[in-house]
């Protein structure tokens, strides 16, 4: 029996009507886009006491989990230093600390330090923390720092001259983007949409002025599309990134002539995406124009419309994709995909000889570390596996001598050996196989496991694995942790996205679903002991299938979960909601509708049993609106036929990231993770 009641939401009749077709929403009330309604604050909070209560005999075990994970955790964690422009850069973690401290030392590192932004102080008095972007100038003397204290990803931006210590007057709200030009004195920075959160302007800010006066030099009047800004590896060029799902445009200002007008390198054209980059004189442009894999070309003129002079460096192919490269004085780096693997691959300028790197893992994740000084003939990347903790080396591009720089500590008596990895192929229902990765304590493995599956697909986000140490809690208590690889990913290319998204969605759940089955039926785990987990649009995935296949799962955690995807898709004054038509498709047209309509967890909930539930989200989400979970949740409970647990958490100092700092958003892992366990041994 509960410790209290569960929470009954009230139901206000309300109607969506669209296409001839009218969908009662009784919880549409919980919507509160100001976060102030004291009915839906008061609701909120009492799901959080009823979970709390239901949860309360798990405190124990909640504590343990917290402890071990915090435990093993350096207590001082420290970057490797890096030398850019007269300086020694690095950051770190003090013992006790939760947020990061930035310093460099002039020259050597024997230098006197200088400590010049203290994220510590900065969280002061503040329940959430966030840095965003963190820029010095061209001469390294002045310093750009955005900083979010909602967690709305709606970041302010400061400066600080880093000569006198001075932090400017200059204070610019909801930005997302910023970069120096070369003069010293100039930023351009992007700046978000006060209801769509969409990043769509560009200002041109000279320190010293009135923010009022800032220059707009872009505005986006396409809604569907997203601005960033960077330079390029030359330094020569601010670079404007406009970005749909499937479509990009990239506009270029001479670095050096900052109050210059962007011109656009060629101009946008329905899905072809491209980014480009410069070095050496010559533009590099990574493009799908000569295949979806994407190729690799070179141009030493802004080519407007004519990509006649476009050199062809690396083919687009089949079995391979590129997913993105680092220019080096002497060779080219490129960071590859093959097999649902990633790789690295260094290739002469001149020679053409071409070398990849070897990695003996079954499993693991590779990409291209901080490499500020091009010029150099060493290049640093990372690598880390299930079984091997985040280890940055050092590789000498000429003689091909590679050398440990860092490893990431794991404090206590972790042994490698202890664990097996291994990856898996199972064959889905339509023929399809699907990778998944997999590892367990081997003294714990019997084929009567508890295994926790998660997935994510969505966005063509490849979701590789790496260690976590917070994860050895649970393979020290005997599960198998496993990540799916369905299809939504970019895993095997760009089809294997295109496989899982708009009116192929159904596949992302499928793959799911089939792999859960396949691997009970290959003894990685007890049938009536799975369990699942995922956020965002993985929690999507989550809603997803315990409504198509509730029977084949004990427990599901579902993070910050898009469940309410028609309701949304269908309001464009959601923060991102028409940046998002080409992953799931306009339900303004009825065949998305009408397709949405058939998977859309909260539409599709019905009187059945379901597994245990737990929800979470946080009450400033902008990426997920609190009400989505928060709906599901009451209509579940409205429905569900089980007496199985139904637990909605809700951070209400939080957003999409959870909570900030380092070791705090440990406690929300311990509070899924004796969820999870408590489940688990009820066996």
């Amino acid at each position: 029996m509960d410790p209290i009641q569960a929470p009954r939401a009230k139901k206000k009749s309300y109607q969506h009507k669209c296409h001839d077709h009218i969908r009662e929403d009784d919880y549409f009330w919980l919507r509160d886009d100001k976060r102030e309604n004291s009915e839906v604050i008061a609701h909120l909070n009492a799901e959080n006491t009823y979970t709390n209560s239901v949860m309360e005999p798990l405190q124990k075990l909640q504590s343990e989990l917290y402890n071990e994970m915090v435990a093993r955790e350096e207590p001082m964690l420290e970057s490797v230093p890096y030398y850019k422009k007269g300086f020694w850069y690095i950051s770190r973690f003090d013992e006790g600390n939760d947020q990061r401290i930035y310093c460099r030392r002039k020259e050597t590192m024997d230098a006197p330090e200088d400590v010049y932004l203290d994220c510590n102080e900065r969280a002061l008095g503040h329940e959430f923390y966030e840095l965003g972007d963190l820029t010095l100038s061209p001469n390294s003397m002045m310093m750009a720092y955005s900083e979010d204290t909602l967690s709305r990803r709606q970041y302010t931006l400061r400066f600080k001259n880093l000569q006198t210590g001075d932090v400017l007057s200059d204070v610019i709200e909801n930005i997302s983007s910023v970069i120096w030009a070369n003069d010293n004195e100039t930023v351009f920075y992007v700046k978000k949409h006060a209801q769509t959160l969409l990043p769509y302007r560009v200002y041109r800010h000279r320190l010293g002025d009135e923010v009022k006066n800032d220059v707009l030099v872009y505005e986006e009047k396409d809604d569907t599309f997203y601005l960033d800004i960077y330079k390029t590896r030359s330094e020569k060029y601010i670079v404007i990134c406009i970005d749909s799902t499937q479509t990009s445009e990239c506009l270029l200002l001479d670095a050096n002539n900052s109050t210059g007008d962007f011109e656009s390198f060629l101009p946008r054209q329905r899905d072809h995406e491209y980014s480009i980059d410069h070095f050496q004189n010559k533009f590099y442009i990574r493009t799908n124009s000569s295949g979806k894999n994407f190729a690799l070309k070179t141009t030493q003129t802004i080519c407007n419309i004519n990509t006649s002079s476009w050199q062809t460096i690396i083919e687009s192919r089949v079995d391979i994709l590129l997913e993105g490269y680092e220019l080096m004085h002497e060779w080219l780096i490129v960071e590859e995909r093959k097999d649902g693997l990633p790789s690295l691959r260094q290739i002469n300028h001149q020679s053409g000889v071409s070398i990849t790197l070897e990695f003996k893992d079954p499993t693991y994740t590779v990409f291209s570390h901080y490499n500020p000084d091009a010029n150099s003939t060493k290049f640093r990347y990372q690598y880390t596996s299930f079984t091997t903790p985040a280890s940055v080396y050092e590789l000498d591009l000429n003689s091909g001598e590679t050398i440990l720089l860092k490893q990431s500590k794991v404090m206590g008596d972790y042994n490698a050996a202890d664990l097996h990895s291994e990856r898996v192929w199972i064959t889905v229902r339509d023929g399809v196989k699907v990778p998944v990765s997999l590892v367990y304590r081997k003294s714990l493995f019997d084929n009567n496991n508890p295994i926790l599956i998660y997935a994510y697909g969505s966005y063509g986000y490849s979701l590789d694995i790496g260690f976590s140490s917070e994860n050895l809690s649970l393979l020290d208590r005997g599960f198998v942790y496993a990540i799916a690889h369905v299809r939504g990913g970019e895993e095997l290319g760009r089809y294997w996205y295109e496989e899982g998204k708009l009116l192929k969605k159904q596949n992302t759940f499928n793959d799911f679903v089939d792999v859960s089955k396949g691997l009970v039926e290959l003894g990685y785990a007890h049938k009536d002991r799975v369990f699942a987990m995922g956020g965002s649009a993985g929690g999507l995935l989550m809603g997803a299938v315990i409504n198509q296949a509730p029977q084949l799962y004990k427990g599901v955690v579902a993070v910050v979960p898009f469940v309410d995807v028609l309701s949304t898709m269908l309001d464009e004054s959601i923060p991102l909601t028409t940046g998002e038509y080409d992953e799931w498709g306009d339900p303004n047209e009825k065949k998305y509708y009408e397709y949405m309509l058939q998977y859309s967890p909260y539409d599709q909930v019905q009187a059945q049993d379901y597994p245990h539930l737990l929800v979470t989200t946080g009450l400033h989400d902008s990426q997920v609106q609190y009400w989505e979970p928060a709906k599901w949740v009451a209509k579940l409970r409205e429905l569900k036929t089980d007496n199985h647990q139904l637990l909605l958490y809700t951070d209400m100092e939080a957003g999409h990231g959870g909570k900030s700092g380092r070791f705090k958003h440990l406690e929300d892992t311990a509070r899924e993770f004796s969820f999870l366990i408590n489940l688990a041994n009820d066996f």
